[in-house]
C-alpha cells in the first residue's frame, strides 16, 4: 500500500466553500468508481477554512500519471473536474500546471510504530 497527502485550496468564499462540500456529501458514482479503478483503496478530504488536505492509500501500482490518463478518458470524471474547478485554486506555491500539490511528511508517529 501507498500513501499520500496533498494539499489545495478553495476560493476564499463561504458560499463557494458550501458548494463545494455539498457536492462532496454525494459523489458521482462515476466519479468514485474511477476512483477505484485507478487504484485508490481509501480517500479522505479534509477542509479547514479554504485549505483542502486529501488522504489517499492506494495500491502498490497505483500512479497519478496512470490516473490522469484514466481521467482523461472518462467524460463524467471530466464534467466533475470541470465543475469542482469553478470552486478550487492553487496554492501559491504550487505550479501552473498542478492543482492538488503533493506534500512532504515531516513528522510520524505511531504507537506500535507502523512501517514508513
Amino acid at each position: 500500500m501507498k500513501r499520500f497527502c496533498l494539499a489545495l485550496d478553495l476560493k476564499d468564499d463561504p458560499e463557494v466553500i458550501r458548494h463545494y462540500d455539498t457536492y462532496h456529501k454525494d459523489v458521482w458514482p462515476e466519479v468514485l468508481q474511477s476512483l477505484g479503478d485507478s487504484g485508490i483503496e481509501t480517500m479522505r478530504i479534509y477542509r479547514t477554512g479554504n485549505r483542502l488536505i486529501m488522504q489517499l492509500e492506494t495500491t502498490d501500482d497505483f500512479s497519478f500519471e496512470k490516473k490522469a490518463t484514466m481521467d482523461l478518458a472518462n467524460a463524467k470524471v471530466q464534467e466533475w473536474e470541470t465543475l469542482m474547478g469553478e470552486f478550487q485554486q492553487r496554492i501559491p506555491w504550487a505550479s501552473p500546471d498542478t492543482k492538488w500539490v503533493i506534500t512532504e511528511e515531516v513528522f510520524h508517529y505511531s504507537n506500535p510504530p507502523l512501517p514508513l
